[in-house]
């Protein structure tokens, strides 16, 4: 798959189309495709016509600002930018207009990004489908019958309809790699700490990590070059992560030698059609000269009940502010200031927030947070220690990325445990804090894309995008882009 920032880019610097006239021609697809994808939450048409403008005089002086400058692009609701609506498509934050930009945009800002709008999520992340939103869901664009994924599914759909060039998404549980491998897209998450979470509202800071969506891993890995990098203001933000940029050398990267390991347990009934397509990348990097090694993950059938635990623990912590006091919605009837609060947030959280808020009180208050939580944390760090091991014999475990393709619309409201275990080959990466990403490798029966996984050790990103982008230009993905939105 060829680079679309690399082509576009190309396009602007030798003046074939400027970003003012293609920003207008992303717009005009935006409100083509949007009735039946729906992938934004906000529009940002002003902004973003002043950002191209912007941009076109920056090539007239013919400054440097980097290859994102003069390209539309999409930023999930949950990250700031300075004066525009910012909500985490949640009733409870509606009119909250940050005084401030988030890490991530103030990076992409000053290299010239042009922003289209703020994508479409589930309420405050929480969810796997993207219908959970306050603005309504987001649908597949292969099948609107289905969903795009969660919670980064707008972010993912805005890249698959080409509504997007790319899109900034977080992954908490696999929330950048699942709605990725539903729209038939790339998504990066990065190492914990290797791109700063200021500005990112927080759903579970130990967890949360952001990351690209795009359509392919080249340009995937040229955005994450764009928004790396330590934050002062984050002190999770890592000091000593590598510099060097991993999209220029993508080119030469080689699969022979390298070891990659497969987790047995990982496809014990596991859907054929699913297990078929990874196994065909399997096939592929062993014919390049790959070893591949089988390896064990014995803790793995605790991994959904630690992340579950954590998550919600972290997340009634994190949104114990939302209250109607400090900022977002108040309710209009109340008796006295508990009753203000109370109704509020009944009022303002949506059903899946409310249970994931209840959930973590409960594990963290007394008489329960040893059983629970503590638990769940000494958990966490053997998890941590058997991606070591792992680590120690291989490269890069390769794995699918859900038990299914997207759920049909409304399927996760009647089979929520399902829901929740699907997560099960995404959560470990981000409970141990490790970069994954994940790429299309073939479709179903039904014509919805397939997706695979490559995890990798702690900031090793360019390792495992080295061999996504090898399994991508064999052709063997078995995904084309969709015929919609804007082509160039």
């Amino acid at each position: 798959m060829a680079s679309r920032i690399k082509t576009i880019g190309g396009m602007l610097r030798r003046g074939e189309i400027t970003s003012l006239e293609l920003t207008k021609k992303y717009l005009e697809a935006i409100k083509a495709v949007e009735p039946s994808v729906h992938a934004y939450a906000k529009v940002t048409e002003d902004m973003a016509l002043n950002l191209a403008m912007e941009a076109d005089e920056a090539f007239k002086r013919g400054d440097d600002l980097g290859p994102l400058a003069g390209i539309p692009m999409s930023l999930k609701d949950n990250m700031t930018v300075k004066d525009v609506e910012t909500t985490c498509c949640s009733k409870i934050l509606s009119g909250y207009r940050p005084t401030y930009n988030s890490f991530v945009w103030e990076k992409l800002s000053k290299g010239g990004a042009v922003l289209l709008g703020k994508a479409n999520m589930d309420d405050f992340a929480m969810g796997s489908t993207c219908e959970t939103s306050c603005y309504g869901p987001t649908y597949n664009p292969y099948n609107k019958n289905y969903v795009s994924g969660g919670s980064s599914g707008g972010s993912a759909a805005s890249v698959a309809s080409n509504t997007a060039v790319y899109s900034i998404g977080s992954d908490t549980g696999g929330s950048i790699r699942q709605p990725a491998a539903f729209c038939g897209v790339v998504g990066l998450k990065p190492t914990y700490g290797a791109v700063s979470r200021y500005g990112l509202l927080a759903y579970a800071s130990s967890l949360d990590q952001i990351g690209p969506i795009a359509s392919s891993v080249e340009d995937a890995a040229i955005v994450f070059d764009a928004i790396k990098g330590h934050d002062e203001k984050d002190h999770t933000s890592a000091k000593n992560a590598p510099a060097e940029p991993i999209a220029s050398s993508l080119a030469a990267a080689s699969v022979k030698g390298k070891r990659i390991g497969i987790v047995k347990s990982f496809y014990e009934d596991l859907n054929a059609e699913i297990k078929e397509a990874v196994f065909k990348a399997v096939k592929f990097y062993e014919s390049e000269g790959a070893e591949i090694v089988e390896v064990d993950m014995p803790l793995i059938k605790y991994v959904v009940p630690v992340y579950y635990i954590l998550a919600c623990a972290e997340a009634s912590s994190n949104l114990g502010r939302y209250d109607g006091i400090r900022l977002g919605y108040r309710a209009s009837r109340y008796t006295d200031i508990d009753d203000m609060i109370v109704t509020t947030r009944s009022e303002g959280f949506g059903k899946e927030v409310q249970k994931r808020i209840l959930l973590g009180t409960y594990v963290l208050s007394s008489g329960y947070f040893d059983a629970y939580y503590k638990k769940a944390q000494i958990l966490r760090n053997r998890i941590i220690a058997s991606f070591g091991e792992i680590f120690a014999k291989c490269d890069a475990i390769i794995s699918p990325v859900a038990t299914r393709t997207a759920f049909p619309l409304d399927y996760a409201s009647d089979n929520p445990i399902e829901t929740y275990l699907a997560d099960i080959f995404t959560v470990p990466a981000n409970i141990a804090g490790l970069p994954a990403v994940s790429l299309p490798c073939g479709k179903d029966s039904k014509g919805l894309p397939i997706g695979m996984q490559l995890i990798g050790n702690k900031f090793e990103e360019g390792k495992i995008l080295g061999l996504a982008h090898s399994f991508e230009q064999s052709g063997l993905s078995g995904v084309t882009p969709l015929e919609m939105g804007v082509r160039l």
